[in-house]
């Protein structure tokens, strides 16, 4: 009977102290809960409903990026056509797939895959599958 009697009061005081809203340091700014530092000027309080206005830096109006650079269009050389030396005819080159040098030149790398293509399209009339690479790579 005696803890029913200790804790219905324990409740009843821990009540009111739940009732009370929690209070800020300071009443004047509801913003700033860190005291200002002295000889400071008071700032302007903003309005609740509107966030502050942005202002944009001087730098930044006047310093203006410059008008994009269109890239040079890419060059698409087709190499002139290659012998086959066992069989003696001429395969024509394909155009290259993917340049993907400086201003779209072909690299060794951008060849090799050239090559390699030719040779599996061609097939049996590039004649030695490494000659035939081999001459087109060193082309």
């Amino acid at each position: 009977m005696q803890r029913r009697v200790v804790t219905v009061l324990l409740i009843a005081m821990a009540m009111p102290n739940l009732a009370l809203p929690a209070r800020a340091q300071s009443l004047d700014d509801p913003y700033n809960i860190i005291a200002p530092e002295p000889g400071r000027r008071p700032q302007p309080k903003p309005e609740p409903w509107l966030p502050p206005k942005y202002e944009t830096p001087r730098s930044e109006r006047l310093n203006r990026a410059p008008p994009p650079e269109l890239p040079a269009a890419p060059r698409v050389d087709v190499p002139p056509a290659i012998m086959v030396p066992e069989t003696g005819r001429v395969l024509p080159n394909m155009r290259t797939l993917s340049p993907s040098g400086p201003n779209g030149t072909e690299t060794g790398q951008d060849r090799a895959m050239r090559c390699a293509h030719q040779l599996g399209a061609y097939g049996a009339d590039a004649g030695n599958p490494a000659a035939y690479l081999g001459s087109c790579v060193n082309q």
